[in-house]
């Protein structure tokens, strides 16, 4: 940006309020409060002065867009009828519309009625939020908590739990790796990189059967150095929907047991994906019974529909109580520089919920019927692609995936193709949010795969 500066003649004498004068000598540029000003040339009886801005920033390049809100962005500028936003995870209604859960809103009125205030929170939270995600996580009952060997710590939904307990792991346990899925949500690799974490995968997704590679699991587990962090999904993978059976997981315990690694577990989805809060935590409580210490990351942005209040928590499971008030102590140590301490609304309404009898019954059956929409949508999109599909393809590999998300094994080109030709805006990698497909489009959308899949290389 260029400012200019007149002035004619004759000039009035200096006064207080005029600037300061530039000193300039054999170059024809000075430096004022950061602008570079260009010495003025006169002509007839006015002068002018050119201040030239120079940018701090200069060398900032343009970031690239993220790969998955970028999806939404390249499918609010479609003007095609028959568009699919099948990138996001955000829950959807038959008619595609976004969807506020009944038991929040009873939540809500609530707080209204009681008149609450906004103070700020502490710096690990709201104690009933904090109080509540633990029990729903490790069940009230549960040796754990009654020994009160967990530390939790209200977080910035899931994402900024991680992050905390990415922190905590740069600080405390320097040059140690995280194992990370391999493929896995787009931003677990951000988060650690961010903090300086390193990491590296382990096998996961077989491409071969659309399925899971246990064996290199395993393999890549007992490979990594003794006493990494392993990072898991507590039910419903992100993005490939394929989780470990029950036996499994009893397998993956052992191994993480015998090399000393410590489970960080990422639960995003608790009750989401199944419809039971108990079945899709059990992963974690199995953990949790054999005396392992043990991470792990909450969110209840799908499970309660709470996207924009950013509620969550990270819990770090110790072998005693003292050693979890230490743990918890340095958790709020790292909070307090990174964001104070975390927003009241959504710990609330959580806390409302659970700690109701009546809300949470009410709750366990809306999460039952958003599960279930989504399962009946599975169904459909299976049959709808084993009746289209007239070579011997067997797509059966939809089913046994759980939870919003469906791995379809499409390709960068053909998951391209399916928005260039098709209008349905999905991830690269071929995931698909199942949240986001209504009955009514299944065929459609079945249309879409069939093609891309066998025309588009």
């Amino acid at each position: 940006m260029a400012s200019a500066f007149v002035s004619a003649s004759p000039l009035p004498s200096r006064s207080s309020l005029d600037p300061l004068p530039l000193k300039l000598g054999a170059s024809s540029q000075a430096t004022f409060l950061g602008k570079n000003f260009i010495k003025a040339q006169p002509f007839t009886r006015t002068t002018m002065s050119i201040a030239v801005e120079v940018s701090r920033f200069n060398e900032l390049t343009m970031a690239p867009p993220d790969p998955i809100l970028g999806v939404s962005d390249a499918f609010r500028a479609d003007t095609n009828e028959m568009k699919l936003n099948l990138g996001v995870g955000a829950y959807r209604t038959e008619d595609l519309q976004p969807y506020v859960l009944n038991v929040v809103k009873k939540a809500e009125k609530l707080m209204l009625e009681r008149g609450e205030n906004k103070e700020y929170l502490p710096i690990e939270g709201l104690a009933a939020f904090n109080k509540a995600t633990a029990e729903l996580l490790f069940e009230a009952d549960s040796a754990v908590l009654q020994e009160q060997r967990v530390a939790t710590v209200q977080g910035l939904s899931g994402t900024g739990s991680l992050r905390l307990a990415a922190a905590l792991i740069e600080r405390y346990f320097p040059g140690s790796k995280v194992l990370i899925s391999s493929p896995t949500w787009g931003n677990h690799k951000n988060i650690f990189n961010d903090a300086r974490v390193p990491w590296s995968e382990y096998r996961y997704y077989d491409p071969k059967t659309v399925g899971l590679d246990f064996d290199g699991m395993i393999s890549d587990i007992k490979a990594a150095p003794e006493g990494s962090f392993v990072l898991l999904h507590g039910c419903a993978h992100n993005p490939t929907g394929i989780d470990p059976t029950p036996k499994q997981w009893e397998i993956i315990a052992d191994v993480i047991q015998e090399k000393n690694h410590i489970p960080f577990f990422d639960v995003a989805y608790q009750g989401f994906a199944s419809g039971s809060l108990d079945e899709d935590a059990s992963s974690v409580r199995l953990f949790a019974a054999r005396g392992l210490e043990l991470l792990v990351a909450q969110s209840y942005s799908k499970n309660l529909g709470l996207y924009a209040e950013r509620i969550g928590a990270i819990n770090v499971v110790c072998s005693s109580s003292e050693v979890a008030q230490r743990v918890k102590s340095q958790l709020k140590r790292i909070a307090r520089p990174m964001y104070s301490n975390p927003p009241i609304h959504g710990a609330r309404i959580v806390a409302n919920v659970v700690g109701s009898p009546d809300l949470f019954d009410e709750w366990k059956e809306e999460m039952a019927l958003m599960a279930g929409r989504i399962k009946s949508v599975r169904q459909k999109l299976y049959d709808s692609l084993s009746e289209k599909d007239n070579t011997s393809k067997d797509w059966s590999f939809i089913l046994k995936q759980i939870g919003m998300f469906s791995f379809t094994g499409l390709n960068k080109a053909q998951s391209e193709s399916m928005a260039g030709k098709w209008h349905v805006y999905m991830t690269k990698d071929g995931r698909i949010s199942l949240a986001g497909l209504s009955a009514a489009k299944c065929e459609y959308l079945a249309d879409a795969i069939i093609d891309s899949y066998y025309n588009v290389s």
